[in-house]
């Protein structure tokens, strides 16, 4: 995990850097300045930061409702073995460190640049709307994690899915199940929070950062079916979401964002 959390911060640098071009450092002085001058933003991040709390503590949710019920089959019946086509379609070493490297790292990354580079521009609205994005994908996730439960498509042993991210990181589960369960595929929040990502950057008009948004969005998407971890219906689902998380979110954001107003008395007086 340590090296993981490492790389991570390399590329929210990296991506910083290329989104903002400006000093990275510059962008989380911003950022912190932000989070101490505007009582809203601090209360927004704080909720932010208590609804993916929150999600850590699903798994534990779910073993205490003791649902048997799964859906997959459900899943199968319609999509068959486009999971397993599409993964032996594409599969090479280096596709595999790609994308292993994209769905671990850069996911993560994008999120917190997003953020940097949209305070270090004084982009206010779009602060506030990247975390007003992340509380809905994950408050609309977490019903369907707990109550609609989807096993990933390698492990169920009709789909002939492979788990190619053993090939990368053999430790995957025991640093990652304990934070997303084998049954939490549909909607996919790897495509919902990525493209939603990618949406608000091209909303923001930072073509630069539309760019890299995109395109680790694309990659990102096109890692959950390579890995053999997400349906073909966890990702419709997951860009509904994202369409819906982002539409509402910039909306949002647009009010909370304003100043204050003066009273009118204390208008007239100055």
């Amino acid at each position: 995990m340590t090296t993981v959390s490492l790389f991570t911060a390399g590329v929210t640098i990296l991506l910083i850097w290329f989104g903002s071009a400006r000093n990275p450092f510059v962008a989380a002085y911003a950022f912190i300045r932000e989070l101490l001058t505007s009582r809203k933003f601090l209360i927004l991040f704080a909720l932010m930061l208590g609804v993916l709390l929150v999600n850590s503590f699903e798994l534990k949710w779910e073993a205490a409702l003791g649902a048997t019920t799964d859906f997959t089959p459900w899943f199968f019946a319609i999509e068959g073995h486009f999971v397993q086509h599409f993964q032996q379609f594409f599969h090479a070493q280096w596709i595999t460190e790609v994308t292993a490297f994209f769905y671990v790292i850069v996911f993560q990354a994008l999120l917190i640049a997003s953020l940097g580079i949209y305070a270090s521009g004084k982009n206010t609205v779009f602060v506030h709307a990247v975390c007003y994005t992340v509380i809905i994908n994950y408050l609309v996730a977490i019903p369907f994690y707990l109550y609609f439960p989807i096993n990933e498509v390698w492990s169920y042993a009709p789909s002939g899915a492979q788990f190619y991210m053993y090939e990368v990181f053999p430790n995957f589960d025991a640093a990652y199940r304990p934070l997303s369960g084998i049954n939490n595929c549909f909607p996919s929040l790897h495509t919902s929070i990525s493209v939603s990502m990618a949406i608000l950057a091209v909303r923001s008009g930072n073509r630069r950062w539309a760019l890299a948004a995109c395109v680790s969005a694309f990659i990102i998407v096109f890692a959950i079916f390579y890995m053999g971890i997400h349906w073909f219906t966890d990702m419709i689902g997951g860009i509904v979401l994202a369409a819906i998380a982002t539409t509402l979110a910039v909306k949002w954001a647009q009010r909370s964002a304003q100043p204050a107003r003066l009273p009118l008395n204390a208008e007239s007086s100055i």
